[in-house]
């Protein structure tokens, strides 16, 4: 059964200091509580992560997966390339300035390849949309002030 959400955000920060912190994968795990690790495979010419190999842990499964990122003037996002857990998997931060503030739009679409009960799969796609938007938040908020 696929899945979908989106959820916004406003964080007082550019969309250069936000994409920074999501081009940071390797650190994800110690602020997103669903990531175990984080690998860069490759990366684009930047220097932003292009593959990226992760352990994550949801809905009580742990999984290795393997997605690939891209980056525009205002999104940064991945697709699934492969895992064990998961059919299908794309995800979306859209950043819009708004003065000194930025908003960021989430959205995330998921189809496991196992039988998940509904609840559960509602359970934890609220958990990752509160990490993908309040946890960025804390985290970008956290490294301005480093």
């Amino acid at each position: 059964m696929a899945a979908s959400d989106s959820r916004e955000v406003v964080i007082e920060a550019t969309p250069k200091e936000i994409f920074d912190v999501i081009a940071d994968v390797v650190n994800a795990p110690t602020w997103s509580p669903q990531y175990q690790s984080a690998e860069v495979l490759d990366t684009h010419a930047d220097g932003r992560p292009k593959r990226v190999k992760m352990k994550v842990k949801a809905a009580g499964l742990t999984d290795e997966m393997e997605v690939e990122y891209t980056f525009t003037d205002t999104t940064a996002g991945w697709t699934l390339i492969n895992s064990s857990q998961l059919k299908a998997q794309d995800a979306v931060y859209t950043l819009t300035p708004a003065g000194d503030k930025t908003k960021v739009r989430f959205d995330l679409n998921v189809d496991p390849s196992i039988p998940i009960p509904g609840f559960l799969l509602k359970r934890t796609l609220k958990g990752a949309m509160e990490t993908a938007t309040d946890g960025l938040r804390k985290q970008v908020l956290k490294v301005k002030k480093a």
